[in-house]
């Protein structure tokens, strides 16, 4: 399902990426509008992981579509290498392991009786579209490994480590989804 070379190009992350973006949206679209809604206790809804994943694609989207300049002031230089993608992984589960979850404007808001679930995919692939965009026509390969901005998670991450952090954040939340169901 996901990507495992170590290093990644730009034109693999964007078709990772891509593919990602779509697994997801077809899931949600197949799923029925009562159940895509419903909350178990404890737990949030597919909609509501569908939101999650709109408010931080829409995050990281910025960092892609502000100028370099701006990325540089607000995250640094890094002082390392980029992590290939299993490592970023491998970190990333290590956190949720040791209790790392959403918080603050990542946490999705309850929906209303009546919402849409068209327009909620609507939404996500709206800003997955504009999140590609930005980094197809901003970025060139070389350029992701010497700029990072800050995860609130995972620290200082470069960009390409952002780019695998959102290849693999729309799987695992897709996995969650998927064992509901």
């Amino acid at each position: 399902m996901t990507p495992q070379p170590e290093t990644l190009n730009i034109e693999e992350i964007l078709r990772e990426s891509e593919k990602a973006f779509q697994r997801f949206a077809t899931f949600c679209k197949d799923i029925p509008q009562e159940l895509f809604f419903e909350e178990p206790a404890g737990q949030w809804s597919i909609a509501q992981h569908l939101q999650h994943l709109v408010i931080s694609t829409k995050t990281a989207t910025a960092a892609y579509a502000l100028p370099r300049f701006l990325v540089r002031i607000f995250g640094g230089k890094p002082g390392r290498v980029s992590q290939s993608y299993p490592q970023l992984v491998a970190n990333y589960q290590a956190v949720l392991a040791g209790g790392g979850k959403a918080q603050g404007r990542y946490i999705p808001k309850h929906f209303k009786p009546g919402s849409n679930k068209e327009e909620l995919i609507r939404h996500w692939r709206q800003f997955t579209t504009i999140y590609l965009q930005a980094l197809r026509k901003n970025w060139k390969d070389g350029q992701l490994d010497h700029y990072v901005v800050k995860h609130p998670l995972l620290g200082k991450i470069t960009l390409r480590e952002l780019c695998y952090f959102t290849i693999y954040h729309t799987d695992h939340h897709l996995k969650i989804v998927k064992a509901r169901v």
